[in-house]
């Protein structure tokens, strides 16, 4: 047993030192991140703890949460609610859940009274947002354009757009997103800059 003890003890050091060194780049991915964000760290860290309040907040609610679809994005302090819910009622129920969380400094309600989508069509959506992020990255003619400073949401082929932009930015970034194969409609939630 004495042999054994060694060998393990370095295993198990091992492991939990692999687990610190995941957190150091997780971190470090995450500090590179908010360099290029123009909220500040802790407007960033503030917008993700909306976000998850909101939506624990939802998901409280059995019936908007197992029979529903409500996604919560917060940028800056502004609340975008999107998804389907089945009635009037679970619509104004989710909004009510969502609001009056400190630090929120408006809310965008775009949840849609209807059968909520399945999981494919739900992934279509996914496939949409990813496609317009690739596209921001083909605006290389202004200077200084960050593509990842623009938040993208997409539910039933529209997009949303979020951040803190200039309106030479944002005219350049909606334009581009326009003609994006599937996008049927961009909303604006954009902050300016100037």
């Amino acid at each position: 047993m004495r042999r054994l003890l060694p060998p393990l003890l370095l295993a198990l050091a091992l492991v939990q030192l692999a687990g610190c060194a995941a957190v150091v780049v997780g971190g470090a991915a995450a500090g590179a991140g908010a360099a290029r964000d123009r909220r500040g760290f802790g407007t960033v860290v503030s917008d993700r703890n909306l976000q998850l309040s909101a939506m624990s907040a939802i998901n409280k609610d059995q019936e908007l949460a197992l029979k529903n679809d409500v996604s919560v994005v917060v940028f800056n302090g502004v609340m975008l609610l999107v998804g389907e819910v089945r009635t009037p009622e679970l619509k104004a129920r989710a909004v009510r859940l969502a609001t009056g969380f400190e630090g929120t400094r408006k809310l965008v309600d775009e949840i849609e009274v209807m059968e909520p989508q399945g999981f494919w069509a739900r992934r279509g959506d996914d496939a949409l947002t990813a496609r317009v992020k690739a596209a921001l990255l083909n605006i290389t003619s202004l200077s200084g354009f960050d593509p990842t400073r623009v938040n993208v949401t997409s539910a039933h082929g529209t997009v949303y757009l979020m951040g803190l932009v200039s309106r030479t930015e944002a005219d350049a970034v909606v334009e581009l997103v326009r003609n994006v194969a599937g996008v049927g409609k961009v909303v604006k939630v954009f902050e300016y800059t100037d």
